[in-house]
């Protein structure tokens, strides 16, 4: 075995984490300890650290659980609500928190603006701050490609810009960095509670944080003072041994997981990793991994707080955190004995470097079988293009170790032979590797600076290389590969790998490349192998923070007013739904039978679709456009049950709505996997859906239909989905009685044949079924604002 990888279940570990340089909380007393409103950073004068009373929450529960914790169990008990009466058990409670604070990005902010003006509260009432990242699209350069998106997005930055002003939130403009990115420079800290709009939230991981991906409707709810309700994740421990070296990177520690984990084998759980080996990881590292945590579906990953954490927050101006973190150290990591649901251990001495897809993120394959897996699966060997950066690898140790193999090329007479694009996380990163030099040897090399953004990681890219429906394939170091992705072409294969496999495949232009044991022939003819990558985990001449793009609110707020025009097309003022009529629900068609995956791509797809992100009617236009109907293997073709006619899936609805007619959709395993995209859950409310009923479903996606008066259910016998075809009709009865662990019956009418019959599992806790009779989370919110 190259590597060691083990499972096993409940396994008691002592976390090891190093922190023999650091004060422990244990000798002093904690009533000694004054934390006197010390900030949680540099840009907010009402946003404190809560170490003290962390600890004194946690106490509470140490005193009734009498057990070890693991590191994320501190954090989360350390926010509980009502730490005396709270019930706690893994996997099955409903934990009520409070956490620290609450990130956006533009795309999803929109909406949870929107909902958040809708409950007429005057400011925020936890710390959020808005990142412009999800509209710029890449086309042909930074610069140019920011400006034309500045152009394009106005009406939405104008809105996000002056909301936030108005409503005491802090506002980093188009052209400042990923969300992720910005978050760790300037707001994550060791032992916080975060939540973010953004499925890849858990970025924040790297710095010892609970960084934790939701929708819109439970950002709102924090934003408005409101505890945020969790299911009690269970934990999955990660020890790991040993040291990487060579070609390794800590990307592809979160590959080899995604392998043994698949897309779903997190759900539910927050993966915590421990052991002597993450000190051998930077800060960023440690970031890339929890990052791509959201590929195998966990709540979120973290690390226990160690020096190359302190070290980042002293590098990024936040020395004041760190010595309060290393005073309450004991505090941020697990408890010696604490136990773990799971437990994976992978010796990083052994560990090869990995690339994963296409198709999936869960598809590993160690770098020395990648040419025999290529070939046997008739994958495309010719790389068109290589993509460095994204939120998941675009710190300056990415891109300083990427820019030492490009050089190695250079100074062999060789240039990339792929495209190459190179995506910074941040304007503090891109100004730096200009300062220091890496840039120009990326431009040397025949690389294309695209701008701080997400571009194609999110298919904000205009790709004009091939044509759509051609075969080809992609390398990258993004996180995230589902079919038409990056560039909305379902023949592209993409593969995501480290930044260092990636500029190697785009110099040999090769995806069966190993650099480990291959040669290249240099300008002359000379065989020779690229030199193994290096880079520094941070810069020694310190970042360049680069332009200044941060806009915070004003003293005067009164003056600042946010106008909706009703004639837009990008931003629409939110109608509350209706409340729910108090009756089950019969002769229900069924929109749409998907086949197969379906993700949030498929459900609400992005690219061009993100310009709507601010007007339900108009981005209601690409609801499950992206799903295969199981009648007919097509996409965005179903058949009105009513007229007979084959029409689009949001057309279909709408008619149904029109007709005062109530509809369900039936879907597979991990219904909704991918994105937070709370759209995926207020499209079907809005164009009249009543339940989607699927074999499971993906935590956030899940919660996001909740939020939205929608029934999420799921089938208690799997085989149901089988057995229901896509032109039956079925009732839904026990709606009116509906009970936390209470099953529902759908009884199914088949066009021809025998009515059956089938139950309904659900997951709602009683105050979640008052969201549902409400309409909604918010209409419940509202109603206590009145």
């Amino acid at each position: 075995m190259l590597l060691n990888a083990r499972l096993s279940s409940m396994g008691a570990l002592k976390s090891s984490a190093n922190i023999s340089r650091l004060a422990k909380i244990s000798s002093r007393s904690l009533a000694t300890i004054v934390e006197d409103k010390v900030p949680q950073n540099n840009w907010e004068n009402y946003s404190f650290l809560n170490y003290k009373k962390n600890v004194e929450t946690l106490n509470v529960v140490r005193e009734r659980l009498n057990r070890p914790f693991t590191f994320a169990e501190k954090i989360l008990y350390g926010h509980l609500d009502d730490p005396h009466g709270q019930d706690i058990e893994r996997g099955i409670s409903y934990l009520k928190l409070r956490p620290d604070r609450v990130a956006c990005q533009d795309a999803t902010a929109q909406m949870a603006i929107l909902q958040f003006m809708s409950a007429g509260m005057p400011q925020v009432a936890t710390p959020t701050t808005v990142h412009c990242d999800h509209l710029i699209e890449a086309q042909i350069g930074g610069e140019k490609d920011l400006a034309r998106a500045i152009d394009i997005n106005n009406e939405v930055y104008n809105f996000l810009a002056t909301s936030c002003a108005k409503y005491n939130i802090g506002f980093w403009r188009p052209g400042s960095g990923i969300i992720h990115q910005i978050v760790l420079e300037n707001y994550a800290f060791p032992g916080a509670l975060m939540i973010g709009t953004d499925s890849h939230t858990p970025n924040a991981g790297g710095l010892g944080m609970l960084a934790i991906g939701v929708g819109g409707a439970d950002a709102v709810d924090v934003m408005a003072g409101l505890p945020w309700e969790l299911k009690a994740p269970k934990i999955i421990g990660v020890k790991l041994t040993g040291k990487l070296s060579g070609w390794t990177a800590p990307k592809d520690i979160i590959l080899k997981v995604a392998g043994i984990l698949t897309v779903k084998g997190g759900t539910g759980a927050i993966v915590e990793y421990f052991g002597e080996g993450v000190d051998s990881l930077s800060c960023t590292g440690m970031a890339t991994i929890c990052n791509m945590g959201a590929e195998i579906g966990a709540t979120t990953s973290t690390f226990p707080y160690n020096m190359r954490m302190a070290d980042y927050l002293k590098a990024t101006k936040r020395g004041f955190v760190a010595e309060q973190a290393n005073l309450f150290a004991d505090h941020l990591k697990a408890d010696e004995g604490a136990e773990y649901d799971q437990l994976i251990e992978i010796d990083l001495n052994t560990l090869e470097p990995h690339v994963n897809g296409p198709f999936t993120p869960d598809l590993a394959t160690p770098i020395s079988k990648m040419k025999e897996a290529a070939l046997e699966n008739g994958w495309p060997t010719d790389v068109k293009v290589a993509l460095i950066g994204s939120c998941t690898n675009s710190s300056y140790e990415d891109m300083s170790r990427a820019a030492s193999i490009a050089q190695d090329a250079l100074n062999h007479g060789l240039k990339a032979q792929s495209l190459f694009t190179v995506t910074p996380g941040s304007e503090q990163i891109r100004a730096t590797i200009a300062r220091d030099g890496q840039l120009k040897v990326f431009e040397e090399f025949g690389g294309l600076l695209l701008a701080n953004a997400c571009g194609p990681c999110i298919g904000q890219w205009d790709r004009r290389d091939v044509k759509k429906g051609e075969k080809n394939t992609i390398v990258s170091s993004y996180n995230r590969n589902f079919t038409g992705r990056n560039d909305s072409n379902p023949a592209t294969h993409a593969f995501v790998t480290s930044p260092d496999l990636v500029t190697a495949f785009a110099i040999a232009g090769d995806l069966r490349f190993n650099p480990i044991t291959d040669t290249l022939k240099d300008q002359d003819g000379n065989e020779f192998m690229l030199a193994e990558p290096t880079g520094a985990g941070l810069p020694s001449l310190g970042y360049d923070p680069g332009s200044d793009t941060y806009q915070a609110p004003p003293e005067d707020r009164s003056v600042v007013s946010v106008a909706v025009a009703p004639t837009s097309d990008r931003l629409q003022v939110l109608k509350p739904f209706k409340p729910w009529d108090g009756s089950d629900a019969y002769n229900l068609p069924i929109l749409i039978k998907s086949k197969g995956k379906t993700t949030t791509d498929h459900i609400s797809q992005a690219g061009p679709w993100l310009k709507y992100r601010g007007h339900l009617e108009n981005i209601s236009n690409n609801y499950m456009i992206g799903a295969i109907n199981a009648e007919n293997d097509k996409a965005n073709t179903v058949k009105n049950v009513f007229t007979g006619d084959y029409a689009g899936v949001p057309d279909t609805a709408r008619y149904y709505r029109d007709h005062g007619q109530k509809w369900v959709v039936v879907g597979g395993d991990n219904f909704g996997e991918g994105s937070s995209r709370e759209h995926a859950a207020l499209e079907p409310r809005f164009l009249g859906g009543f339940a989607i009923i699927a074999k499971s479903f993906a935590r956030i996606h899940e919660t996001n239909l909740k939020k939205q008066g929608m029934l999420p259910l799921t089938f208690a016998d799997p085989s149901a989905y089988d057995k229901i075809n896509p032109d039956d009709t079925v009732d839904i009865i026990g709606v009116t009685s509906l009970a936390p662990g209470k099953n529902l019956k759908l009884v199914v009418h088949p066009k021809s044949g025998e009515v059956w019959e089938t139950e309904l599992a659900h997951t709602y806790n009683d105050e979640q079924i008052e969201w549902f009779k409400a309409g909604s989370a918010l209409n419940k919110m509202a109603a206590k604002e009145k």
